[in-house]
């Protein structure tokens, strides 16, 4: 991602937010249901009968046979977690800003509409005699 740049989606900030969610023993849990559901089990089929995942998976596999191209996708693999990490922090902030703008405006609206309105006890264009 160039720099000033803002991508809520970007892969590497979906694979440190999935990093994350392994260590959550809450989501764990709940991704062994989701695993454990027939359902999820035939996508899961489908998905692995594809030949094309299929033949990324034999690729990956023996691109994990040689120590240096495993080390070399190890050290991908982090630098894009750690970028991802950055990218999920600057979103948060960015949200959590985006959230405090809101409640403030919100706070604001509703003061203005408690209010009562300003009357002054002299009456405009009336003179008293």
């Amino acid at each position: 991602m160039s720099s000033g740049q803002f991508n809520p989606f970007g892969s590497d900030m979906m694979l440190a937010q999935l990093m994350q969610d392994m260590q959550d023993p809450e989501m764990m849990r709940e991704a062994q249901k989701m695993m454990n559901d027939p359902a999820f089990q035939e996508r899961m089929k489908t998905l692995t009968d594809n030949p094309n995942f299929k033949q990324h998976m034999e690729q990956t596999t023996e691109t994990m046979k040689d120590p240096e191209k495993q080390k070399e996708m190890e050290e991908k693999m982090k630098a894009r977690v750690a970028a991802g990490q950055k990218e999920l922090e600057d979103f948060k902030k960015k949200s959590a800003e985006l959230e405090a703008e809101e409640k403030r405006k919100k706070e604001n609206a509703k003061k203005k509409k408690n209010q009562k309105p300003k009357t002054s006890s002299k009456k405009k264009g009336v003179k008293k005699v």
